[in-house]
């Protein structure tokens, strides 16, 4: 998780750079920081620590999308704010899970599987941050070829699933 988001971190920072740039410092900052997320969560073996660390670089996504949307590209603030708000909705149900995890075993037991399913909150997490996550890759995607110069749009495969299809505003 740390290491993939500092990989999103690091496009959404260098979104409006030149073609084959390359930003060594942000670059070896990120890397560090991975490496000493690792090494401290490996000898301390805290989720808590995981947890803050990983919330950090989020957070930093957050403020940095909120910027492009308000900023930059304010017609990309749909994407921009699902995408946010399904991961965060993801984060709500898993802190829920985690907060009531007795009670809520407790009341699958009582209710039809369906019910019971339905409840399973930490699936649920997975799901839709996976999903929010998913959207803001379109987001970063969408943000950087509209700063090559592309023209993108998003069009939705079997009438549901969202992809970015682009082409040239001009010859490269």
């Amino acid at each position: 998780m740390i290491y993939s988001c500092c990989i999103f971190v690091y496009c959404m920072f260098e979104c409006f750079k030149m073609k084959n740039s390359v930003n060594y410092h942000l670059l070896f900052i990120l890397v560090l920081f991975s490496l000493i997320v690792t090494t401290v969560y490996l000898k301390v073996k805290e989720p808590i620590f995981h947890q803050v660390m990983y919330g950090m670089l989020v957070f930093t996504l957050v403020l940095r999308s909120i910027y492009i949307v308000t900023w930059v590209y304010p017609w990309l603030r749909g994407l921009g704010y699902t995408s946010l708000g399904i991961f965060l909705m993801g984060f709500l149900l898993w802190n829920i899970d985690n907060i009531f995890c007795d009670s809520l075993r407790n009341f699958r037991k009582k209710v039809p599987p369906i019910i019971g399913v339905a409840t399973q909150f930490h699936a649920w997490w997975h799901i839709l941050t996976g999903l929010g996550s998913y959207l803001h890759i379109l987001f970063s995607l969408y943000t950087r070829t509209l700063y090559l110069r592309y023209r993108p749009k998003v069009k939705f495969l079997f009438g549901i699933w969202p992809v970015i299809l682009f082409e040239p505003l001009r010859n490269h």
